[in-house]
């Protein structure tokens, strides 16, 4: 039995990674959670997450600087970065595609619909 996909979840809004945790884990993927930029690099460099869905707006370092850290180390170049956002200005979406984010989806968003995009990452 394939293992099952880890997916790091980055927001400083507890709400929002408890809303995701749940509803990933329901759908049995393995979740790991950060709620700032630093965790996630740390978490991302020891467990290699399949996918990471992040927020921008974040304490510290933003989920776009975040981004560009990890586009820099060789195991997570290639790792998909989806941001989940309540900034939708243009200028803050190319800023996260020049991060090089993969998707950009802006909050609020219905779980189903979240999980029906991630799944079809994967396929």
């Amino acid at each position: 039995m394939k293992d099952a996909l880890k997916v790091l979840i980055v927001d400083d809004e507890p709400d929002v990674v408890e809303i995701l945790r749940y509803n990933l884990t329901k759908e049995k993927y393995e979740v790991l959670t950060a709620f700032n930029g630093i965790d996630a690099l740390e978490l991302a460099i020891k467990y290699i997450p399949d996918l990471i869905i992040m927020d921008i707006r974040m304490p510290g370092i933003s989920g776009i600087e975040t981004c560009r850290k990890l586009r820099l180390i060789d195991s997570l170049k290639t790792i998909p970065v989806l941001f989940l956002t309540a900034d939708s200005d243009e200028y803050t979406t190319m800023n996260a595609f020049e991060a090089g984010a993969n998707h950009f989806i802006t909050k609020p968003i219905r779980p189903s619909i979240l999980l029906e995009m991630i799944q079809e990452l994967f396929n």
